[in-house]
């Protein structure tokens, strides 16, 4: 198993597999190799690798306020089951809000303004705007309220920590795949890219990252559709695309984008011939690299990013010594790795439902 995959002491991993448990299902994810930017908050500064330790406990049952984009996909319920899984560990309590989507910045800032109205001690955004919350932000930093960036990324430079990756990275993954299926020279193939929605953070540097990553290779797109991650709205970019471009060697984009594919290649008679790849990880890229309708797709371990978030949060709060940016090393998972990936540190477990609230 790669040093990026889950760690835990050797003990209990012998353990683990002889009662066919994961370490995380036991309660015990840690310690978590991961990068540390230094300084940080700056995507291009120089990185190191850690095993990231977090508390065993917090000192008292402090008040957190977790705000994120929507609770449509399953990427978000995987950060839920990580921000909910550690609030429970370390004994504090959690209050999540959720804004219903990409297009709601300004219900996004009244939830925040809301919850620390209420009371919240610390603050931890998957922000919809990359600039967007920036004045929230320092109105809720001059309270002295630390304020966690988690997974998308925010501009502000008044953020007390970063719990994320770097999404242009997770772009780059996904179109390095690709580019080195058809390498300059062996025959132009067309592909339809679909970011997601246009202003998050996160899209802008995937976007930046896969149009990187294709430069020099035979990779053309034709097609580039931003959209909000919901169903709907990701399977009518595809059809739109589809009807365009007929002749399309692939289809990259968002997990949302990948699991719409699926059917409407079906039923179009195009699964053999149109590939699809994921810049991200979900429970429907996981089934579909199985089955074989999806190629690969690099995963950033969205569980293991909440869980450190808000033990920043806890940390900040309790004045102990904290790591101001941190996310964990991107790899990609295809169906040559599939069967020794550690899903735990990216996927909710079977049956898990969305908690909004931790005692």
């Amino acid at each position: 198993m790669n040093n990026w995959f889950h760690k835990a002491p050797a003990v209990f991993c012998s353990l683990a597999v002889g009662l066919g448990i994961t370490a995380s299902q036991a309660g015990e994810w840690f310690p978590y190799s991961v990068e540390q930017w230094n300084p940080p908050f700056d995507m291009a500064s120089p990185r190191s690798t850690i095993d990231y330790m977090p508390l065993a406990k917090a000192s008292k049952p402090w008040e957190i306020c977790v705000s994120f984009p929507h609770m449509k996909d399953a990427y978000w319920l995987g950060v839920d089951y990580g921000v909910v899984s550690e609030a429970k560990r370390q004994g504090v309590k959690m209050q999540l809000v959720e804004a219903g989507g990409y297009t709601n910045l300004n219900k996004q800032i009244s939830q925040i303004e809301d919850c620390v109205a209420a009371g919240a001690q610390a603050v931890i955004i998957g922000a919809i705007s990359f600039d967007g919350l920036n004045n929230l932000v320092k109105e809720i930093r001059a309270k002295n309220i630390p304020v966690i960036d988690v997974i998308n990324g925010m501009s502000s430079p008044q953020l007390s920590a970063k719990s994320l990756v770097s999404f242009g990275e997770m772009g780059a993954k996904a179109g390095e795949f690709v580019s080195k299926r058809h390498p300059d020279g062996s025959g132009k193939v067309k592909v339809g890219w679909f970011p997601g929605p246009a202003g998050a953070g996160w899209v802008e540097a995937g976007n930046k990252g896969f149009q990187s990553a294709i430069k020099g290779s035979d990779v053309m797109v034709v097609e580039t559709k931003y959209g909000d991650t919901g169903k709907e709205a990701q399977s009518k970019l595809v059809e739109d695309t589809l009807e365009a471009h007929p002749d399309l060697g692939y289809i990259v984009g968002t997990a949302v984008t990948a699991e719409a594919a699926i059917p409407i290649l079906r039923a179009r008679g195009l699964a053999d011939k149109i590939k699809v790849v994921s810049y991200y990880f979900t429970p429907g890229v996981d089934r579909g690299i199985n089955r074989s309708q999806i190629l690969a797709a690099p995963t950033d371990s969205p569980v293991i990013q909440g869980r450190i978030a808000i033990d920043q949060a806890v940390r900040i709060l309790e004045g102990k010594d904290y790591k101001k940016h941190v996310g964990p090393a991107l790899f990609v998972v295809s169906e040559e790795n599939i069967s020794s990936f550690d899903k735990s540190s990216t996927l909710a477990p079977d049956g898990f439902k969305p908690v909004f609230r931790v005692e």
